[in-house]
């Protein structure tokens, strides 16, 4: 069974480090003692101590640790609080795996998860009013994680590990009705079976396949639809907001649901839809927190996913002839006393300017106080202000480039030129502008 899971999703490959996450519960032990037994490949047993049982928890480290060493698979553990919550829980035991991945090098993550596990799951998500896309339950592949028990049953596993002589964890918790997931195993799905035999966890898992084809056909057209209103990796707002209510919500679900902890959650697509209709019409743009790092963002142009951004310091000092390589992009100034036919413009690749009445200059990012001549104005403008009326978005500012002297912005890259260093009669300089290797 292993082998021909790990030859579906071609990662057959001996010289592949495997995590598995490891509770030493009866789904866990059947999943790491059955992969040891099928492959080769360097297996790292992976272990969060979410410490809600105190000394009972830590026993169940130890078990798992004591397993491992008897199998000779390497074990990895680490401990932490939490509070007594399946979602808070689910969110620090996911960003343990991410840790892990990152610690041991690997993008592949085994989990437990089995046939009644994705009965409660899409219960549990009928329960909160789930669209299509929460029926088709738990996926057997999703990013770097991977599920090759699903389709076993628990009966089955039990029966796996009472065959093979494993003494696996029994969580005390699981029988805590407070847990809703608990509530579902114990009396919902049982209930189910009475209304019609096999009405529980094999119709449902039957559900979440019909969920999963729909789906597909459903997938074709939304990424024929996103394909047609984007632009350079954005959507266009207009454009956007002529399509039909339900095609832009499930848009939006296509592209916030992938980073949002949990199950879905109909209301916070909502919540960004209104958003969206409410700041369609921004200038410079408004964003709507979707996690601590990302944020979406929205104005009359366009609309993107975006997250924390690190401003670059850039300060690359010029003399009025060279090459110089500035962030992702190389400039490459150049004597020249008249305009050939290749002039694209200021917003263009290549330029020409008159440098003769300035020093000092230096590529850099924007600064406090800068200031710039707009062509066909005889005063100065702040940048900030320039910058807004260009209704550029403030998730964007920091990462320009600007041609300075001193406080005085001479070329926004990309933008437009000072009135400073626009070409009167004839130019002094062409600079050309290009992506670096």
């Amino acid at each position: 069974m292993f082998k021909s899971f790990l030859q579906k999703y071609n990662i057959d490959n001996p010289g592949l480090t495997y995590l598995v996450g490891f509770s030493g519960g009866p789904d866990s032990m059947l999943l790491l003692d059955a992969l040891h037994k099928s492959c080769e490949n360097k297996i790292i047993a992976i272990h969060l101590n979410h410490n809600w049982r105190g000394e009972e928890s830590d026993k169940e480290e130890e078990n798992c640790a004591i397993f491992c060493k008897k199998i000779g698979v390497e074990f990895y553990s680490e401990k932490i609080n939490v509070s007594h919550s399946e979602t808070a829980a689910r969110k620090v035991r996911y960003d343990f795996f991410e840790r892990c991945s990152k610690k041991f090098d690997s993008k592949i993550i085994f989990t437990a998860h089995n046939k009644n596990d994705n009965a409660e799951t899409i219960m549990f998500r009928i329960c909160h009013g789930t669209g299509i896309f929460g029926l088709q339950g738990i996926n057997e592949k999703r990013g770097i994680y991977y599920r090759p028990i699903l389709n076993i049953s628990r009966d089955e596993i039990e029966n796996y590990c009472k065959v093979n002589g494993l003494n696996p964890n029994i969580d005390s918790s699981n029988s805590d009705k407070v847990h809703k997931r608990n509530l579902i195993r114990s009396e919902i799905l049982p209930l189910m079976e009475k209304v019609h035999p096999g009405g529980g966890k094999d119709a449902l898992g039957k559900l979440s396949l019909v969920a999963q084809e729909d789906i597909k056909i459903i997938q074709e057209y939304v990424n024929y639809s996103l394909e047609k209103i984007s632009k350079n990796g954005k959507i266009c707002t207009d454009e956007f907001l002529r399509l039909s209510q339900e095609l832009q919500k499930r848009i939006l679900y296509e592209i916030i649901t992938p980073i949002i902890p949990g199950d879905y959650d109909r209301e916070r697509i909502l919540i960004i839809w209104d958003f969206i209709k409410e700041n369609s019409k921004s200038k410079s743009g408004k964003t709507i927190s979707i996690t601590t790092d990302e944020w979406f963002f929205v104005s009359e142009k366009y609309m993107e996913l975006i997250g924390k951004t690190e401003k670059k310091d850039i300060y690359v000092e010029i003399q009025k002839t060279g090459e110089y390589k500035v962030g992702r992009y190389i400039f490459n100034i150049s004597e020249c006393n008249s305009i050939s036919n290749e002039y694209s413009g200021v917003d263009g690749s290549i330029i020409y300017v008159d440098l003769s009445a300035v020093t000092n200059l230096v590529f850099r990012n924007r600064c406090d106080g800068d200031i710039i001549q707009v062509p066909g104005m005889n005063g100065h403008k702040k940048l900030k202000k320039y910058l807004n009326d260009r209704k550029i978005p403030n998730h964007e500012k920091d990462q320009l480039i600007f041609l300075a002297s001193g406080n005085e912005i001479l070329w926004a890259v990309g933008l437009g030129l000072s009135e400073k260093i626009k070409v009167k009669t004839k130019p002094t300089h062409r600079i050309e502008l290009r992506l670096g290797d």
